[in-house]
């Protein structure tokens, strides 16, 4: 299958760990620290609410294509967000979690990593 031909939500189900993944390994090249602050740490940028926030900083720099999936992702029905989190940040944070499954089945990791970074900064 083609990364394309996946639902928005089957890529979002793949973006959310790889998202993670990004994010833990920053965290542990940043020095050896006790892992319970590790874990807080990580849960601060993986919630919907730091998602939302930090796609702002890549959406204008988004291809067509990449943009296209975006919006699948966040427009994608049958997700109820948590209790943290407005609808408008649930659904921003599972397009960019469609953004990066979609990436990483695309197998296009500099550039899964580009966006990463801006989001990081």
């Amino acid at each position: 299958m083609k990364p394309k031909e996946y639902s928005p939500l089957t890529l979002a189900f793949l973006g959310d760990v790889v998202f993670e993944l990004l994010v833990r390994e920053q965290l542990v090249t940043g020095g050896d620290v006790p892992v319970k602050e590790l874990h807080q740490k990580a849960t601060k940028k993986v919630c919907a609410t730091a998602q939302c926030r930090v796609a702002a900083e890549i959406l204008d720099q988004l291809t067509p294509e990449e943009q296209s999936i975006f919006k699948r992702g966040r427009n994608a029905n049958g997700t109820h967000p948590p209790k943290s989190a407005t609808m408008a940040e649930y659904r921003t944070a599972t397009g960019i979690e469609a953004l990066f499954g979609y990436l990483y089945l695309k197998k296009d990791k500099s550039r899964m990593l580009e966006l990463f970074s801006q989001m990081m900064k």
